[in-house]
């Protein structure tokens, strides 16, 4: 065990599947395929195994919270506002941080009666391309200083305030922000944040964006196996653009596939394997949870801070 995981409990799949009385999913298998990337794998028995679990941990720290706030209040001798519970959701692209979040928006919605979970990705508080473009940032995408960091920190701050919020709105189709498109975040009793960046802030060394999250995830596996999931993804978004032509992979779909999927390594390597190892894998520790996942997409280790 290295160093960065001493002060982590690491329990196996099998442990981890007995902390939880076993319950009927709550969600069908159709519903489970609808939420999931389409490079990635997950099984009701995974919801089962791993996700029940995770979510009834997360009720525990709920609680936690609302005792501390209300034992502040008695402290303070003031009702303290009520606030969201704020997850964040990290790891590398092509990982599976997308899915386990939307796994948790449904898991927690039909978990808590009546409760509202809203769902935020960071692609949204990317600058525009044509900022980047002016910037010389637009080969450094995904890096930290490619995100409008303050923006997102704001909207962080407003959630915990208890306030509605717009964001802007990232389309995978058009490789862009959308111009004059935002999304609308409601106050909720659960906001989930997933992004590359959501354990980052290095242009301010006294804030972190950890700091404003009630529970933190980060998606973890081997890199060889991110390469291989991400190589796979950018080959079935080929497939998707092949005959939508406003796609931004559909320029790609006129060149031989093998040259296309060169290209495609050599954006790993140079730009988000560099990204991962530079930026991404060097804040997993500041995760409360760590989901390590094996070559076939299967978590089969749990790493919970002590």
């Amino acid at each position: 065990m290295t160093n960065e995981f001493l002060h982590f409990d690491r329990i196996s799949r099998e442990r981890w599947q007995q902390l939880h009385r076993k319950t009927t999913p709550p969600l069908t298998e159709e519903e489970l395929n609808s939420i999931k990337s389409f490079n990635d794998e997950i099984s009701l028995q995974d919801v089962m195994d791993i996700y029940l679990p995770l979510t009834n941990l997360i009720q525990i720290y709920k609680r936690a919270k609302e005792d501390l706030a209300f034992s502040k209040g008695i402290f303070l001798q003031k009702t303290l506002k009520k606030q969201p519970f704020i997850i964040g959701v990290s790891g590398s692209v092509a990982v599976g941080k997308s899915t386990t979040s939307r796994l948790l928006q449904i898991l927690l919605s039909r978990t808590f009666e009546n409760a509202k979970v809203e769902l935020v990705t960071t692609d949204g508080f990317l600058y525009p391309n044509s900022v980047l473009q002016e910037l010389n940032l637009l080969n450094r995408k995904g890096f930290p200083e490619s995100y409008n960091m303050e923006l997102l920190l704001n909207f962080l701050d407003h959630l915990k305030n208890g306030q509605n919020y717009q964001v802007p709105v990232y389309s995978h189709e058009i490789y862009d922000i959308v111009p004059d498109q935002t999304q609308t975040i409601q106050v909720a009793d659960f906001v989930i944040v997933e992004g590359i960046n959501v354990f980052q802030n290095p242009q301010n060394e006294r804030l972190y964006i950890t700091d404003f999250f009630d529970f933190s995830i980060y998606v973890d596996a081997e890199v060889e196996n991110i390469e291989k999931w991400y190589l796979d993804r950018f080959g079935k978004l080929l497939d998707l653009a092949r005959r939508d032509s406003k796609n931004y992979y559909h320029r790609f779909t006129k060149e031989p596939v093998e040259d296309v999927m060169k290209m495609a390594r050599n954006i790993w390597k140079s730009i988000n394997l560099v990204n991962l190892k530079d930026y991404i894998e060097p804040t997993r520790n500041r995760a409360e949870l760590i989901l390590h996942k094996a070559h076939n997409h299967e978590i089969d280790e749990i790493y919970l801070k002590k």
